[in-house]
């Protein structure tokens, strides 16, 4: 498991500009988190966090919480993934954000052995389970839980996660997040890779029949991430591979600049940079 006992693989590039001491975390927030719309953790963020909590805020205080939250992203930001988990996860549902967030990117990418890519999705999407009964009305409660399920279930094969039923409860939690926060472009990208994954896997006919999948909301989703997001490598990187689930050679064109496109831009911090390396990777 993802334990305090083993050291997690380091993050392979350079990390200098994306340090954000002090002041200059919140100045780049609206930027860094432009994709998952979290809200910048002040000390009145903390208190409305530990207002909606109740008993699963574990006696913290606002300004103490604030503090922590702050330091947990800026591990995040700069690729000490890590050290951004076990920040996260000791705080329990509150820091379940940027823990399930630092679990879910260190393993996607930075983790090579596929049980352990698992079973590390599956702590996340416990994590994120917590969260989503302690703090029902953060958007980002749901849309980790669905990360987390997306991912586990595309390590899993997607008909095994179809039959397991977990390919509906991404679509809730996804459902769930867009309810609460309308322009969450990282839940617009998640909802057309379900649309286009089950009709990759199953075929468009039984995949509108028996899971609602449809070709036309994977490309009217994602095309509402690269709207709110165009500067972000991850809604080109999906991009491409709506593109490929979709239609495959017919769009190998169209998907290899949807990679060019992500592999050339500048990344904002750690996630971002493992995001374009992978386009990059893509077109070799």
């Amino acid at each position: 498991m993802a334990g305090k006992s083993s050291k997690w693989a380091a993050f392979p590039h350079d990390a200098k500009a994306f340090a954000y001491a002090g002041d200059a975390l919140k100045k780049a927030w609206p930027a860094l988190h432009a994709g998952d719309n979290e809200p910048y953790p002040d000390a009145k963020r903390a208190q409305a966090l530990l207002d909606a909590a109740g008993k699963a805020a574990k006696g913290l205080d606002a300004t103490s919480l604030s503090t922590k939250l702050q330091d947990a992203w800026r591990a995040f930001h700069h690729g000490d993934f890590q050290a951004a988990f076990e920040a996260g996860e000791a705080l329990g549902p509150l820091g379940a954000s940027v823990a399930v967030k630092a679990l879910g990117i260190h393993a996607t990418y930075l983790v090579d052995d596929d049980a352990e890519k698992l079973k590390r999705f599956e702590q996340a999407a416990k994590l994120a389970e917590a969260a989503v009964k302690a703090l029902p009305g953060e958007a980002n409660s749901h849309y980790r839980h669905a990360f987390a399920l997306g991912r586990y279930s595309q390590g899993l094969s997607i008909a095994k996660a179809l039959k397991q039923g977990i390919a509906g409860k991404v679509r809730e939690s996804l459902n769930a997040t867009l309810e609460l926060a309308p322009k969450h472009a990282e839940a617009h990208t998640a909802l057309a890779l379900y649309h286009a994954e089950i009709i990759g896997k199953i075929g468009a006919m039984i995949g509108g029949l028996t899971y609602g999948a449809k070709a036309a909301e994977a490309e009217s989703h994602i095309k509402t991430a690269l709207k709110l997001t165009p500067d972000s490598p991850i809604a080109h990187v999906e991009h491409g591979n709506v593109l490929l689930l979709l239609y495959g050679e017919k769009k190998e064109d169209a998907a290899a600049g949807a990679f060019e496109k992500a592999g050339k831009l500048k990344p904002k911090d750690a996630m971002e940079a493992l995001d374009a390396a992978y386009a990059q990777s893509q077109l070799e």
